[in-house]
């Protein structure tokens, strides 16, 4: 299959495939879409370069991630360093890109363009729904795509790469840490009930309230998306509502336990001296708030780099066998939550 083909049987000119290949703006819609469904269809892989054309590798992987806040978010730059890092490191470069919402039609179709043209060997996501439609199709059509928080039950296939997060271990040690300071009154801030670590965080944390013979209070459950501004949003609005403060609050990660500090400020309540508040991920800026934040540590740069090395050893091995990573969890105490 070649160029030539592919645009006999879209019916449209050798040109307009170069034209559309290449991403030239001057391409109609409808075009586009037809030349790309072919393109789809039979597998056609585009000669960008000599080192293509003899089925070589690009020795780049796409590095996408999945927010609407991410280039604001001091954690997101420093997964972009150690991406690049790890991939450096093992003679590959990295293309970046933020999909601010996977419901963006025409975003989403440049990034699945990205690998239909071959421009990079595999992809990195980070920030994904548990069940990402366009992510599963590129790895049905056999494109390695490696996964930060994903669970699905008897998908094992061997160019999908998985790293996830200790959310059991990581909510019991929280759990522990509080009851151990007498902390009975526990709410929580969950997280994005379509990402993997939202639901899976939610129950870990009911189980370890279980063991302690403690039942949530559903008045004392907040909503979030793991964004700073969605835990600042929820706390004020939950503050306007609930007769009773709990002794603490353990929120879902650090970048909403940030947002839940602000609004607990600006209602006047002080952390830890009225109610001590926890994280989940040590968040390269918890330790230097005030008061400096407890939370569960998570070595993401560890994570990352096991993840990206198990991508690379995919790509470049394509006998490898379906790849799953769980990262460390430890509990940090620092100054934000007290005895009662």
């Amino acid at each position: 299959m070649n160029s030539i083909e592919i645009a006999r049987i879209a019916g449209v000119s050798r040109s307009t495939v170069s034209r559309v290949i290449n991403n030239y703006p001057n391409v109609p819609q409808a075009t586009r879409e037809k030349v790309m469904q072919v393109i789809e269809r039979y597998g056609y892989s585009p000669n960008f370069s000599a080192r293509i054309m003899t089925g070589m590798k690009t020795l780049t992987i796409g590095l996408f991630l999945i927010s609407p806040e991410a280039i604001h978010d001091t954690l997101t730059h420093a997964l972009i360093g150690d991406v690049i890092e790890s991939a450096s490191s093992r003679g590959y470069y990295v293309l970046t890109h933020i999909i601010r919402s996977t419901g963006d039609t025409e975003t989403v179709r440049k990034v699945k363009d990205t690998f239909y043209q071959r421009r990079i060997d595999g992809g990195i996501f980070i920030g994904a729904a548990n069940h990402e439609p366009f992510i599963e199709e590129l790895i049905a059509k056999g494109f390695v795509a490696g996964i930060v928080d994903q669970h699905l039950e008897g998908r094992l296939e061997p160019n999908r790469v998985i790293c996830n997060f200790d959310n059991k271990l990581g909510m019991k040690q929280g759990v522990d840490y509080l009851v151990g300071l007498g902390h009975r009154n526990i709410a929580f801030i969950a997280g994005d009930p379509l990402r993997c670590s939202g639901p899976e965080r939610m129950e870990a944390f009911q189980d370890a309230m279980a063991a302690h013979g403690l039942k949530l209070n559903p008045d004392w459950v907040l909503t979030s998306d793991f964004s700073e501004r969605s835990g600042y949003e929820s706390t004020v609005r939950w503050l306007q509502s609930i007769p009773d403060l709990p002794t603490a609050i353990f929120a879902c990660n650090d970048s909403v336990a940030f947002g839940a500090l602000r609004a607990l400020n600006e209602a006047g309540l002080r952390v830890p001296d009225d109610i001590s508040l926890m994280g989940f991920d040590d968040h390269l800026l918890s330790s230097r708030i005030q008061p400096a934040l407890t939370t569960i540590r998570v070595n993401f740069s560890e994570m990352i780099d096991m993840l990206t090395r198990q991508v690379i050893e995919t790509i470049e091995d394509e006998t490898q066998m379906f790849k799953k990573y769980v990262g460390t969890a430890e509990l940090v105490i620092r100054d934000s939550c007290r005895k009662v």
